[in-house]
């Protein structure tokens, strides 16, 4: 008989990992999977340092969540383990994300995180223990159809995390379980508090995990301090309007801390590492008509991408029509609706409708932007 997550075996028989990182979703994944009656054990990663964690700031996988991840363990009476990946996250996180910015872009942690250290070293340490299946927190719906596990966004789709996890490969997919992607966050709350679980009320986490009340500069300061240079500050037509004080303190489409008066807002429209000048222009220059994307994950078939397909090109942002051609590893985007504030350094995430949802088809990195003033 076929259990609920999928496999020919009973449930006590089948054994189930969760990642475990200390908040309300992950401790309430490895409650309903204990109450269902599998064999759980919890895992929780230690990713960092965190002796001067901000107070305030909510971040994940530190040292306060590790201990709550035990305590939910201990009440639910299932097995758990830390696992030290610090060096791990280091060099794959971490280290990216500082050359990331050094270069100017705008980049996303938390996608490398999933692709790296959580999906690919956690799974392969599921496998090797012998787990049928590993088990995430993560708002994202996973479907089978016609044998083919498919990653769809969330129910609650103000909680949907499905751009973050646009590098998912299908292996992967196959062996990964997502219980809270047909549910409300409310109601992820609702059996927290069902199953006595002390972090029922805990703040969810805000903050990049490694970037204490996000003070990027800071992180930079401390790992790559000669980063730190003076540069110009150039209009569209390349007219010197004043200086920087390093372009790590700046993002596509800032307007705030460029400090050069001008009779109309200035925004950041391009960061040039190479010359280490900064271009700004008015607000209509952000707007964003094709970009160039690398290091492609496709979930889908080049017969999703024959029409219009539907992008994503920031995890709070709405779907955008495009136009995809897809190259390789590599693809060109041409966005046909307006969007602003684009940036080499975030992901492009590709959806399609069908009557599960809307299907992640995959997605690439952003590694070039045009629009009618200038190209990155």
């Amino acid at each position: 008989m076929i259990n609920s997550l999928g496999f020919n075996k009973t449930k006590k028989d089948t054994k189930v990992v969760v990642a475990m990182s200390g908040g309300v979703d992950s401790s309430v994944v490895a409650g309903l999977m204990k109450e269902e009656g599998y064999d759980v054990t919890g895992i929780t990663l230690k990713l960092y340092d965190d002796a001067k964690k901000s107070k305030e700031g909510r971040t994940c996988c530190a040292g306060q969540d590790i201990m709550d991840a035990k305590r939910v363990s201990e009440h639910l009476n299932i097995k758990h383990e830390v696992l030290f990946y610090q060096k791990k996250f280091k060099t794959e996180v971490i280290d990216s994300f500082v050359d990331s910015y050094i270069a100017g872009e705008t980049p996303i942690p938390c996608v490398q995180c999933n692709q790296t250290v959580k999906f690919r070293d956690l799974f392969k340490y599921a496998n090797d223990i012998n787990a049928d299946t590993l088990v995430t927190g993560h708002y994202v719906a996973r479907i089978k159809n016609n044998g083919k596990a498919n990653l769809y966004r969330a129910k609650d789709l103000k909680r949907d995390q499905s751009y973050f996890l646009f590098g998912t490969t299908q292996q992967q997919l196959d062996y990964l379980r997502f219980p809270l992607g047909e549910i409300e966050k409310t109601e992820t709350r609702s059996i927290a508090e069902k199953l006595n679980l002390n972090v029922a009320d805990k703040p969810d986490s805000q903050d990049i995990c490694f970037v204490p009340n996000g003070d990027y500069s800071s992180v930079i300061k401390k790992f790559r301090p000669e980063s730190f240079k003076e540069g110009d500050i150039l209009d569209l037509n390349g007219k010197n309007l004043g200086k920087h004080e390093g372009i790590i303190n700046y993002t596509v489409g800032q307007r705030k801390g460029i400090k050069i008066a001008n009779s109309e807002p200035l925004y950041v429209i391009n960061i040039d590492a190479e010359t280490n000048n900064i271009i700004v222009g008015p607000k209509d220059s952000l707007v964003i008509k094709k970009i160039k994307l690398r290091d492609l994950n496709i979930l889908g078939t080049k017969d999703n991408f024959k029409s219009t397909a539907k992008i994503k090109v920031r995890s709070t942002g709405r779907l955008l029509n495009a136009k995809v051609e897809i190259k390789g590893t590599n693809a060109d985007v041409e966005i046909l609706d307006k969007e602003t504030g684009i940036a080499p350094g975030q992901a492009c995430v590709f959806y399609s409708n069908d009557k599960f949802g809307d299907k992640v088809l995959g997605g690439g990195w952003i590694h070039k932007t045009e629009n009618k003033n200038l190209s990155t």
